[in-house]
C-alpha cells in the first residue's frame, strides 16, 4: 500500500513536470514567433504575440524575461521608425508652410505672447479699426481661431456666431460667455467694441462650413447670445478664411511631429538604459 502511493506520488510530479515542460515549449515558440515579427519590423504584430505570452504563460518567468527584452527592443524600433518618418516628412512641410505664410504677417509681443500668431495680411488690427468684421489666425503651433468683432454705438453683449448660406445650410460656433479675455468689450467716445474668440474645437464647424462653400456664394454672418447683428463675408473674408485654414493644417502637422520626434527620442534613451541593465 505504502509503495502504491509512491508511484502515485511520483506519477504525479512527473506528469506536472511533464506539462510544465510542454508549457515551457509552447512559451518559447510564441517568443520565437515575436522575434521573426521584430527582426520583420512588423512591431504591432510582435507586441500583441508578446503579449499573448504574459497572458497564457504567467509562470514561465524565464521566457517572461526575454520576452519583456524583446518587447524593449520593439519600442525602440518603433520610435526609430517614427523619428524616421518625422525626419522625412517634416521638411517638406515645413516648404509647404513656407509658401503659405506669404500670405500673412507674423505678430508677436515677445513682453506678453509666448506664441505668436499668423494673420491674413487684409485682416490685421490696425487694417480694420472702428468695423465689424469676422477675423481669423492660427499661432505657431496650428491653433487657428475665428473673431466676431462688432463695433457700434450700442452694445451687442453677444457670445457666438452663426454662418448661413442661402439654401438654409449652416454652422455655429461654440459660445464663449463673457470673461474679459476671450470675449472682451470695451467703450470708447461714445461706442462699443466687442471681439468673441472661437479657438480650435470651439470655431472647427464654422471653418469648415466656410471651406466648403463655394466662391460666389453668400455666407451670412449672425452674432448670436445678444441683441441681434447680421453682416456678410466679403470674398477676400472667405478666402482668408480658407487660408488660415490650410496654414493651420500644415503647422499641426509640423507641431505634431515635432512633439512625436522629441517623445520618441525621450523614450530611446529610457530604454536604451533598460537594454543596458539587462545586459549587467
Amino acid at each position: 500500500m505504502k509503495e502504491k502511493g509512491i508511484y502515485i506520488i511520483f506519477i504525479t510530479v512527473f506528469t506536472v513536470l511533464l506539462a510544465g515542460c510542454g508549457k515551457t515549449k509552447e512559451a518559447r515558440a510564441h517568443l520565437a514567433e515575436a522575434q521573426g515579427l521584430y527582426e520583420n519590423q512588423n512591431y504591432e504584430a510582435a507586441k500583441l504575440e508578446i503579449d499573448s505570452i504574459r497572458i497564457l504563460y504567467p509562470q514561465e518567468v524565464g521566457v517572461l524575461k526575454e520576452a519583456l527584452v524583446l518587447m524593449r527592443l520593439v519600442e525602440r524600433g518603433q520610435s526609430e521608425r517614427n523619428i524616421a518618418f518625422c525626419d522625412s516628412l517634416m521638411p517638406i512641410r515645413m516648404e509647404e508652410a513656407e509658401q503659405l505664410k506669404k500670405g500673412f504677417v507674423f505678430e508677436k509681443n515677445p513682453e506678453y505672447d509666448d506664441i505668436g500668431n499668423y494673420i491674413w495680411k487684409q485682416l490685421t488690427i490696425e487694417r480694420n479699426v472702428q468695423r465689424s468684421y469676422v477675423r481669423c489666425g492660427v499661432d505657431e503651433k496650428g491653433v487657428m481661431y475665428l473673431a466676431s468683432v462688432y463695433y457700434g454705438s450700442r452694445p451687442l453683449n453677444h457670445t457666438g456666431l452663426k454662418l448661413s448660406v442661402p439654401d438654409g445650410a449652416y454652422a455655429e460656433t461654440v459660445a464663449v460667455p463673457y470673461d474679459g479675455g476671450m470675449n472682451y468689450r470695451f467703450k470708447d467716445e461714445g461706442n462699443t467694441t466687442e471681439a468673441v474668440t472661437y479657438k480650435s474645437e470651439k470655431c472647427i464647424d464654422a471653418v469648415n462650413f466656410v471651406y466648403g462653400v463655394g466662391d460666389k456664394i453668400r455666407i451670412k454672418a449672425e452674432y448670436t447670445g445678444g441683441t441681434p447683428y447680421t453682416l456678410y463675408l466679403s470674398e477676400n473674408d472667405k478666402l482668408a478664411i480658407k487660408a488660415t485654414f490650410d496654414l493651420a493644417s500644415v503647422l499641426s502637422d509640423i507641431e505634431t511631429m515635432r512633439v512625436e520626434k522629441e517623445k520618441s527620442t525621450q523614450k530611446i534613451m529610457y530604454l536604451d538604459e533598460k537594454l543596458k541593465n539587462n545586459e549587467q
